[in-house]
Formats: C-alpha cells, sequence, structure tokens
C-alpha cells in the first residue's frame, strides 16, 4: 500500500472504525482519514464507527458525525481499521469488517498480525496518525485534516517525548504547523488541562500508589466506587499512568481501574528497559514496548503482584 486513493479509486462504500475505548490517536486518524474522504470523495457514502469519544477531541471536524450504533448490516466495499491490533479490539464495529468486501489496516502495534487483506503496519511509528499521513497527498492535507493527525500524534507520544518519537516524527509536525494549525491551544486543551474532579481523582491515585521492585516499578488502583465518589467516569482517567511513571528513579508504572464484576483495565508504561507489550500479550492485551494495556479480573493486589512478578522475569 502507497496511498489511500489506491483503494478508494473504485469504491461506492467505506467505513472507518479504530479500537474500544478510542484515545486521541485513535480518534485523530479515523476523522483524518474521514475528512479526507468527504472532502476529496463526496461521491463515496462514508461512515466513521466508534464508541462515544471524550469531550476534548470534539473539536475535530466532523466528530459531530461519528456513529457510535454498531446494530446496521450494511456491507461495506470497503473498510479502513485504523490504531486497531485485531478485530475484537474494533468492538461492535467487528461485523462490518467481517463482512466487507476489501479490508484495510493502518496500524502501529507490535502485537498487530496483519488481519486485513491489506496492511499498512509500522510498530516503530509514533502514532496511526503518522501512518495515516504517509498515506495522504500532502497537497489534500487540509488545515482540519492535519488537526485530526496532529492531535492523534500529540497523544500517542506525550508531546513528542516518548521513545516512538523520530527525526519524522518531528517532521511531520512541523509539516502540520504550516497548515495552519493552532497546535499550542491543541496540546493544552487535550493534553494537559484537566478538570477539577480529573485533578482529585488523579491526586487520589498518587496518594494509593506502592513502590516494587526496589523502586523500579510504581503502581496503583482506582476503584468503581471511587470514581462514583469523585463523579468521574474511566476517560478521565487518562493521564495517570504517565504522571505514575515520571516518578523519579521508576522504570515502569502499573495502573489499574475497575470497569465492573470484578474486571479491571490495565496499563502500563515504561521508560528504557522494560517491554510492557509483552506483559499485555501474555494476558490477551496488546500494545507497544513502551505502552500496552489489557484487562484482568480478580482481586486489584493479587492482578498487580502477578504483573509485578511478570515484569521481575525480565530484570533478571
Amino acid at each position: 500500500m502507497t496511498n489511500f486513493d489506491d483503494f478508494l479509486a473504485e469504491v461506492h462504500t467505506v467505513a472507518i472504525g479504530g479500537h474500544i475505548r478510542p484515545d486521541g490517536d485513535c480518534v485523530g486518524s479515523c476523522l483524518a482519514t474521514y475528512n479526507y474522504i468527504k472532502t476529496w470523495y463526496p461521491d463515496i457514502d462514508v461512515t466513521v464507527y466508534l464508541e462515544p469519544i471524550p469531550n476534548i477531541f470534539k473539536f475535530m471536524a466532523r466528530s459531530n458525525e461519528i456513529v457510535s450504533d454498531f446494530s446496521g448490516d450494511t456491507v461495506y466495499d470497503l473498510f479502513i481499521a485504523q490504531d486497531c491490533g485485531d478485530t475484537g479490539r474494533l468492538g461492535g464495529a467487528a461485523h462490518f469488517f467481517e463482512q466487507a468486501k476489501h479490508t484495510v489496516c493502518v496500524d502501529h502495534h507490535i502485537s498487530n498480525q496483519s488481519f486485513a487483506q491489506d496492511n499498512y503496519i509500522f510498530p516503530q511509528a509514533s502514532s496511526a496518525s503518522e501512518l495515516v499521513y504517509e498515506l495522504l497527498p500532502k497537497e489534500r492535507i487540509t488545515k482540519e485534516i492535519a488537526e485530526c493527525i496532529y492531535t492523534g500524534m500529540v497523544h500517542d507520544t506525550g508531546v513528542f517525548q516518548y521513545s516512538c518519537t523520530s527525526r519524522k516524527t518531528m517532521e511531520i509536525a512541523g509539516a502540520l504547523m504550516e497548515c495552519g494549525i493552532n497546535y499550542p491551544k491543541i496540546v493544552d486543551d487535550t493534553f494537559y488541562t484537566k478538570t477539577y474532579n480529573q485533578n482529585r481523582i488523579m491526586g487520589l491515585a498518587l496518594l494509593k500508589s506502592r513502590l516494587h521492585l526496589n523502586g523500579k516499578c510504581i503502581s496503583s488502583v482506582i476503584t468503581e466506587e471511587e470514581m462514583k465518589q469523585y463523579d468521574v467516569l474511566p476517560k478521565h482517567l487518562d493521564g495517570i499512568v504517565n504522571q505514575l511513571r515520571v516518578t523519579k528513579d521508576v522504570e515502569v508504572a502499573v495502573f489499574l481501574y475497575e470497569t465492573g464484576d470484578g474486571t479491571f483495565k490495565v496499563s502500563t508504561r515504561s521508560r528504557e528497559v522494560m517491554d510492557v507489550s509483552k506483559v499485555a500479550v501474555k494476558y490477551g492485551g496488546g500494545g507497544h514496548i513502551r505502552a500496552a494495556g489489557f484487562s484482568m479480573t480478580g482481586d486489584a493486589d493479587a492482578i498487580i503482584e502477578q504483573i509485578v512478578s511478570d515484569l521481575a522475569e525480565q530484570i533478571k
């Protein structure tokens, strides 16, 4: 695959989908592709399927057109899966992917097994949004498309500080800035700004944190009851695991939050040594060497103990 135009020339219907619980890169990459098709291929009937997105991303063009109802039975000419490692991660949109006449996947997860008919998989890329940029004709990248791509790159690089950030990443970011986007506002409004309750729940997570492996690992957990007490939803917990990770001398951070029925969503981040994707894959999840996630059921303390044990093996 060299560009999206190769697959759009003779299709009439297109669906775009990303992973469950969409984050900045997922929303940004999907909306960038959606806006590209809507702008340059007006005759194509295109739909973007995502679970409800966080409010901070609703500034992006046509975000109000995202469809979160997956009950239809349309057979699309083309389904484009982005920032998604397997069909299971597509959630309710998976059946559209499975029924589509042709499928394409654009992703940067190291755990991706090239599950589409055509795949553009580069684990070394900073984000799916960076890959979308590579697949678009540069002269057709509008300000609106640039905002989507830039937002996705910002969120999967931690504002260009994670190890996945490359020279190419920075060059692309520079090119997007030249499209006239308000890049300081995008960073401040979508990455740094938190509500009062978000700051309170982060403070609680930090207070409850514990050190393991002689200070190399830090963990914390937030329960359903605590989320109710602080009036926050899972989407409001973004940023906690990264704040844990920046603790001095810590190599890896593990953050859990309860999702119901004794199940916890686990987010992991590492600095330079640990490959957290190996732990994620072990428990049916996925991600990257420095950032990965998965779900586990059971007692929170027992879950953390097991994860710490897995991480200890890497130290050995």
